[in-house]
């Protein structure tokens, strides 16, 4: 419960609802909205907050686009769960990328990842029902989980094992309140991969217990070196009936405010998520489909591009973290982002000043380095930093190279 709505209030002195009320704002959105703001009144900001790619949306998504804008079949409402192409589409996408089969009737298409995520657990949960959230998460889960009345239960893990959770963690979070099992790989904020062994033996431990699966594929085709992506219904398919898949244009073709997402799964929750998408967006704006339906159509010549780019920058943003005394970053197998301990920076004094939490240091790094990075507090790991690496070489160095001139001068 907030400052804003505190429990004893009577109904009518609530200005805004508890629900509501106890939302925290994404953490990664202020970030962005705090360091444009700087760079708006002329300060040399750089941003390593927001998981955006630095591309332009390829040339034949945007004429697809302009396209639709002319066609006036695209200025009125079509299906509140999706133009019927998109979502033959996707089915086609989906088995060509992660040989997952499935039907269009299987898909909803919703306004980017985070309304897939709301809506699945939506149509999922009953209020008291618990949901296990690997840690480090993406902060919108939990929030999506208490919106829709359950209750998220963290299972954390840290750069030891390269963020990755074991089953034994898992069965000792389990309890009979226990529905659903958030699973990502690979993972925002700690760009770690699950193995195949491991998707599939944490696979098997849902099933065996008759758990829900929500997987998170969007960043299913930024994965290095060694590293492949591997989807859970796909290597467990006695999961599938339990299992809901959320992915989405954004990352991989570089449309994150064209704001197109999905849910694939069991077509009686697939008609729940649409049913309620009906009565609060109804359908998504047809020109954002038909970009997306260009994007999923074609080849993935664009995203080798982007991927060859973010694995350079990967290994740069790497190297020159773990250069800082006090600092460790294991390396991320996928995804876009760096997630450093920062444990040993703590606590010291740097510039008159002894950041306590990775909340203080992130914005002394902000106010005397001019470099904005996202607090580990965000992910419900404090203690670390998470940086975007989606963003121009020379700015990933310089930022970079602040934050080492900065930390040098710490002092025990």
């Amino acid at each position: 419960m907030t400052a804003e709505t505190p429990s004893n209030q009577s109904p009518t002195e609530r200005r805004v609802s508890a629900r509501v009320g106890s939302i925290s704002e994404s953490a990664t959105l202020a970030v962005d909205a705090k360091a444009k703001a700087l760079k708006a009144a002329g300060r040399p900001v750089i941003g390593f907050g927001a998981g955006e790619p630095d591309f332009p949306t390829p040339d034949y998504i945007v004429e697809a686009a302009v396209e639709a804008c002319r066609n006036p079949r695209f200025h009125r409402y079509t299906p509140a769960g999706g133009l019927p192409e998109l979502k033959e589409a996707v089915a086609a996408k989906t088995l060509r990328d992660s040989g997952y089969s499935v039907e269009a009737s299987q898909v909803l298409v919703t306004n980017g990842g985070k309304q897939a995520i709301y809506e699945a657990f939506a149509a999922i949960l009953d209020p008291g029902d618990e949901v296990i959230v690997p840690a480090p998460y993406w902060t919108t889960y939990p929030e999506s989980i208490r919106l829709a009345g359950g209750v998220p239960v963290d299972v954390v893990a840290d750069e030891t094992t390269g963020y990755r959770v074991s089953v034994e963690q898992l069965e000792a979070a389990r309890t009979e309140r226990t529905k659903v099992l958030v699973f990502v790989s690979p993972s925002n904020p700690t760009g770690a991969v699950h193995s195949r062994a491991q998707v599939e033996e944490i696979g098997r431990w849902a099933a065996e217990h008759g758990l829900w699966v929500l997987t998170d594929e969007i960043y299913e085709h930024l994965v290095y070196g060694d590293a492949e992506f591997s989807s859970l219904p796909v290597v467990v398919p006695e999961l599938a009936d339990r299992c809901v898949v959320v992915n989405g244009v954004a990352k991989t073709y570089a449309m994150t405010g064209w704001r197109v997402g999905w849910i694939i799964g069991p077509k009686d929750v697939v008609k729940a998520a649409t049913n309620l998408q009906s009565h609060a967006t109804s359908n998504v704006s047809n020109v954002a489909q038909a970009a997306a339906l260009a994007a999923v159509s074609g080849d993935l010549e664009a995203v080798a591009r982007m991927r060859e780019a973010f694995d350079r920058r990967r290994r740069t943003i790497v190297r020159m973290l773990n250069e800082i005394d006090g600092v460790t970053c294991p390396e991320p197998e996928g995804a876009f982002y760096a997630y450093p301990s920062v444990k040993g920076v703590l606590g010291r004094e740097i510039r008159g000043r002894r950041p306590r939490s990775s909340v203080e240091l992130a914005e002394l790094i902000l106010e005397e380095a001019e470099v904005a990075v996202v607090p580990g507090e965000a992910f419900g790991t404090p203690g670390y930093l998470r940086l975007s690496y989606a963003l121009g070489d020379e700015d990933l160095v310089e930022g970079v190279s602040r934050i080492q001139k900065l930390l040098a001068e710490a002092k025990a």
